[in-house]
């Protein structure tokens, strides 16, 4: 049973995508992922997104300028071309892309249109609620095996 990213998008619930502008401090986006409890921000600017950053950009940013981010703004941190998926995207390419680049998110479009991002453990999350599905029908299959 194929599982696809909208199939995440669905276990995941949470619709809202949370964003900033690019010439926003660092430290507010700290802040707004702090508050969120998330780990990444799509990049908004003229409504259309312009880059991604995570907390991984934030760290590498901080090791680059001894850690100090006092002064520094998003866009000098974002991904200015994140990798994308879509949602009729398989979880198995979503997991080989997130598993080989070595990210933790990625920022689903559909129609040139920002739809959602999800994380690696989004990805888990929906392949550990459909393995527990299959798993129970499994189960069921085998109580009513024919004798």
């Amino acid at each position: 049973m194929a599982m696809f990213i909208r199939d995440v998008l669905s276990v995941k619930g949470d619709s809202e995508i949370y964003g900033i502008e690019p010439d926003a401090p660092v430290a507010e986006a700290v802040r707004r992922m702090v508050e969120r409890d998330i780990g990444s921000l799509v990049v908004m600017q003229d409504g259309r997104m312009v880059g991604f950053i995570t907390e991984r950009d934030i760290l590498r940013g901080m090791h680059a300028r001894g850690c100090s981010l006092a002064d520094a703004r998003v866009s000098e941190l974002m991904d200015k071309e994140p990798l994308l998926c879509n949602p009729d995207d398989s979880v198995d390419y979503a997991r080989d892309v997130l598993t080989k680049s070595r990210l933790s998110h990625l920022v689903v479009m559909e129609d040139n249109r920002l739809v959602g991002v999800i994380s690696f453990h989004d990805v888990a999350k929906a392949c550990l609620k459909q393995a527990n599905f299959e798993n129970t029908l499994l189960k069921r299959y085998i109580r009513n095996w024919p004798e």
